[in-house]
């Protein structure tokens, strides 16, 4: 059972350094969701230089191409943007719940697409994230919205259910 704080009793580091992470989850989640092709530039102000991303897509390591893919985010879709949903923080460690919103730029122009996914995100101890690991299903999230493909994948689903 955990006690209310004492305000007369001071922190201990264990809750500065909690503070101090929480701080730098909501500065991430905060640019995260106000970010632009400009502020793609900021990224060394949260990520390590020598920080690790994965994706469905990426497998990358440093903040030059962290950032390249972002920058590719924002040429090859219109009005992308992520809108975190919930956080679960416990030490270093930050889990992340988002929705990504976009339209595509060739094809069902004007309709919002949104894929859910989740950030698994490990800071270093300059509160600098280290690891950054994306899940989400790109079957079906992704795959099964592109015309084409799309119409493959729900018909190898529809098989795999009967």
């Amino acid at each position: 059972m955990k006690l209310p704080a004492n305000p007369s009793m001071p922190a201990t580091p264990g809750d500065a350094a909690q503070a101090a992470q929480a701080a730098a989850v909501d500065a991430l989640v905060q640019w995260f969701e106000h970010l632009t092709p400009a502020s793609v530039q900021q990224l060394s102000r949260f990520y390590a230089p020598d920080a690790r991303f994965k994706d469905p897509f990426n497998e990358v390591q440093g903040v030059p191409a962290i950032e390249a893919i972002f920058v590719h985010m924002f040429e090859a879709l219109m009005a992308p943007r992520f809108v975190v949903t919930g956080r679960v923080a416990q030490g270093a460690q930050c889990f992340l719940t988002w929705e990504f919103r976009f339209c595509f730029r060739n094809f069902h122009q004007g309709h919002e697409q949104v894929i859910l996914g989740a950030s698994h995100l490990v800071f270093d101890a300059a509160g600098k994230v280290q690891l950054h690991r994306d899940y989400w299903d790109a079957a079906e999230e992704l795959y099964e919205k592109l015309p084409w493909v799309g119409s493959l994948m729900r018909w190898l689903k529809r098989r795999a259910n009967s």
